[in-house]
């Protein structure tokens, strides 16, 4: 099982490179605005091919064209290195559209 990282190594990562996160409790969260529900859709399923590639999946809450991201190592109770690995995988797919 990975380790939970202490929040303050999480907040190093978010200041460093993952700066549209947030950390909130025992998650990183991001919400990614797309300019139409079907390009919001898009970005949700090339991360649901990336999840189950790295066998780790976000909580996803769609609405319109909001779609927010929520990561978290629940078996670990909090987040790890899988779920920063995850934001800058979301990040790059987010940047693409």
């Amino acid at each position: 099982m990975p380790d939970v990282l202490s929040p303050e190594a999480v907040d190093r990562v978010l200041d460093a490179e993952l700066s549209r996160w947030t950390r909130q409790g025992d998650a990183l969260v991001r919400a990614v605005d797309s300019d139409t529900f079907a390009l919001g859709i898009r970005l949700v399923d090339a991360v649901a091919v990336v999840a189950d590639e790295l066998d780790h999946h976000p909580d996803i809450d769609i609405r319109w064209t909001t779609v927010t991201f929520r990561l978290s190592t629940h078996s670990a109770g909090g987040i790890t290195l899988r779920d920063l690995d995850l934001g800058r995988r979301i990040d790059a797919l987010a940047d693409q559209r």
